[in-house]
């Protein structure tokens, strides 16, 4: 780490990226022109590991279904999965649902205005509660996302990997002592959205416009010619191989049976395709006199962020009574659509729909 970062390099820091912010920053996100905890809350959620190209076609669905806290806390568990379905980390919609329940039940809908408060919230962790209070109450606190880990370790050529606890610990220390010259109610909310613009569009993962950038002079990585290579790489443990078969089965009204997961595990509470370890087990599962008519398609691979799932798809006509004495129900063709499902669950069906 720099321990030997000097007061005037940590002074340049944050002006340099205030002004850069002003003049070529981005200003035209559908959330930056709010102080609406509500609202900087609900994208910095979506924003998690998700591309902002992603989260503007899915932000303004949810707010035009759930347009303040009230109404997101109001709503079954099954709504909120259903606008969220295709986002992917699901854990992240339950606990969106869980946190606007208690912000009604506990903080009386109001958010709290600290990080410390926020950061006791569901699903809300110490850079997101940050970016919520520096937005919109103006509070000095310091973000650490993706992006701006970047943009510190190269400007600071950090070697440490920040992956790791002593690390990540460090970096924080960093990012708070770069507050010390930014004046907290008037400035925050550009310095916090400069951090991010600069990591999400100069300071990219791989081919990053140095010449682009208002730290490029004091900028270790910079120098160094390779930039790419901060901040460390750390050895990621291999993605699990799972394989699931997956059971289309519909009625002859064009109804499609689906089962709702458990709460717990894999698409959890998400309504699914019912689901089998291997393909005998599900042909066993299907009533004889469909048997002969099933039809396999070609299996696709669905990546998760620690499992790798082989996806075999078998599509059987069947009466409607298959549902008897069965966990799940039929769904008709027009209110799927609406649930909260898997992603390669969403697209067997959606290309089973098409003509």
């Amino acid at each position: 780490m720099p321990a030997r970062l000097s007061e005037a390099a940590a002074a340049r820091f944050a002006p340099r990226v205030i002004d850069w912010q002003r003049r070529h920053g981005r200003h035209d996100l559908p959330w930056q022109s709010t102080r609406d905890p509500y609202r900087v809350w609900l994208s910095e959620i979506m924003l998690q590991q998700t591309q902002v190209s992603t989260v503007l076609d899915y932000y303004p669905r949810f707010l035009a279904r759930f347009p303040d806290l009230a109404s997101l806390a109001q709503a079954q568990l099954e709504q909120v999965l259903g606008l969220w379905s295709g986002l992917g980390y699901y854990t992240r919609a339950r606990n969106l649902h869980r946190c606007a329940q208690q912000l009604v039940a506990e903080h009386g809908g109001q958010f709290p205005r600290s990080a410390q408060q926020l950061q006791a919230l569901p699903g809300i962790g110490r850079s997101t509660a940050a970016a919520i209070a520096a937005f919109c109450f103006g509070e000095r606190a310091a973000i650490l996302d993706g992006n701006v880990k970047r943009v510190l370790t190269r400007v600071f050529g950090i070697d440490d990997d920040v992956g790791q606890a002593a690390g990540e610990r460090a970096l924080w220390q960093l990012a708070e002592r770069l507050l010390q010259q930014v004046d907290a109610r008037r400035a925050m909310p550009r310095y916090t959205q400069g951090l991010m613009d600069l990591g999400a569009t100069v300071c990219t993962r791989s081919r990053p416009d140095c010449a682009a950038c208002p730290l490029q002079d004091g900028c270790v990585a910079a120098r160094s010619g390779a930039p790419e290579r901060y901040p460390a790489k750390r050895q990621r443990a291999p993605r699990s191989q799972v394989t699931l078969w997956l059971l289309h089965a519909t009625d002859g009204c064009g109804r499609v049976w689906l089962q709702q997961r458990p709460a717990s595990g894999i698409w959890a509470r998400l309504h699914c395709l019912p689901q089998y370890a291997s393909g005998d087990a599900l042909l066993q599962d299907v009533p004889e006199a469909a048997r002969a008519q099933a039809i396999e398609r070609a299996p696709f691979t669905h990546v998760l962020t620690h499992r790798e799932l082989a996806i075999h798809v078998v599509e059987v006509r069947v009466a409607n009574s298959f549902g008897a004495a069965r966990a799940g129900a039929w769904h008709a063709p027009d209110a799927w659509p609406a649930l909260g499902l898997p992603a390669p669950v969403r697209r067997v069906l959606e290309a089973a729909a098409q003509p």
